[in-house]
C-alpha cells in the first residue's frame, strides 16, 4: 500500500493497538498497558471471521443423511495489514521498533513469568466507536515484509500481516457509545486529570479510582501523565 494510496489512513480517527499484560488470576480483563501501538496510516481493509462446529455421525441404516450436532463457536479470527513507513528519516530504526514491538506480542512477558502463569501480551485493537472492529484478543502470528531499505541497509518501510485471535468475555460488551454496563472503552488523561475525578465522573463515586488502577497495574495513582491510555473498566467490573 503506498504511502499517497487511497485508504492509507487520512481519517480524523486513527486505530490504534493497546498492548497489556495478560490479567491475573481468573480475570478477563487485560492488565496493565505496556505499550499503546498507534497506527500511522488506517488500514485499507480488515477481515473477520468465525465459525459455528458441527458435526454428524454417519449411520448405515440412515438413508437421508444424520442428524448434525451443534458442538459449539470458535473465537472470532481479525487479519489486518499495518503499513510502516519511516522514509523521511531514511537513517533511522523506526521501522525495527515497531516491528519489534510487534513480534514481542508472540513472547511471554517477564511480569507474567514472575506471577507464574506466563503469557504473551493482550491485545486491544481499536478504531473509532464501532464494536465490530473492538475486541480484546491476542495476536496468534505477525508476519512481516520490509519493502524499502535506507542507505545503510536499514530497513525504512515494512507490511506487517496480524492474525488476531479474540479472548472471549463472560459477557460480550456492546458499543462503547451505547452505554451498556459491559462496555469498555480508551481514556486519554489530559492536563487536570486523576484517577478520583475520572472515577467520579464514569462511575459516580470517586472510590471507584481503584477499579481504574488495578485494571491499568498503577501502583502509585498520584503519577498520571498527560497523554497516557487509561482503560475504563465497565460499571459492571467496577460494581462487582
Amino acid at each position: 500500500m503506498a504511502k499517497g494510496s487511497k485508504g492509507a489512513g487520512k481519517s480524523l480517527v486513527r486505530a490504534n493497538l493497546a498492548i497489556h499484560e495478560p490479567p491475573v488470576g481468573d480475570s478477563m480483563t487485560p492488565g496493565g498497558i505496556i505499550e499503546t501501538f498507534a497506527f500511522d496510516f488506517n488500514p485499507s481493509q480488515l477481515s473477520l471471521s468465525r465459525r459455528a462446529l458441527w458435526t454428524a455421525t454417519p449411520a448405515q441404516i440412515e438413508r437421508t443423511g444424520a442428524k448434525p450436532e451443534f458442538m459449539g463457536v470458535e473465537a472470532m479470527q481479525m487479519g489486518l495489514e499495518i503499513f510502516l513507513d519511516s522514509s523521511d528519516k531514511p537513517t533511522g530504526n523506526t521501522v525495527l521498533k515497531k516491528v519489534e514491538s510487534l513480534l514481542d506480542c508472540c513472547e511471554v512477558t517477564l511480569r507474567s513469568i514472575g506471577a507464574k502463569k506466563p503469557s504473551p501480551p493482550w491485545v486491544v485493537f481499536q478504531w473509532g466507536a464501532f464494536s465490530t472492529v473492538r475486541f480484546t484478543a491476542y495476536i496468534s502470528s505477525v508476519d512481516v515484509s520490509y519493502t524499502v531499505f535506507g542507505t545503510t541497509g536499514v530497513p525504512i518501510r515494512a507490511t506487517a500481516r496480524l492474525q488476531l485471535t479474540e479472548i472471549p468475555s463472560k459477557t460480550r460488551g456492546q458499543n462503547p457509545t451505547s452505554g451498556a454496563l459491559t462496555a469498555q472503552r480508551v481514556h486519554r488523561v489530559v492536563a487536570g486529570d486523576s484517577l478520583q475525578s475520572l472515577a467520579w465522573r464514569e462511575y459516580g463515586s470517586a472510590a471507584a479510582w481503584r477499579s481504574i488502577a488495578r485494571v491499568n497495574g498503577i501502583d502509585d495513582p498520584r503519577v498520571l501523565s498527560p497523554g497516557t491510555e487509561l482503560i475504563m473498566p465497565s460499571a459492571e467490573e467496577v460494581r462487582g
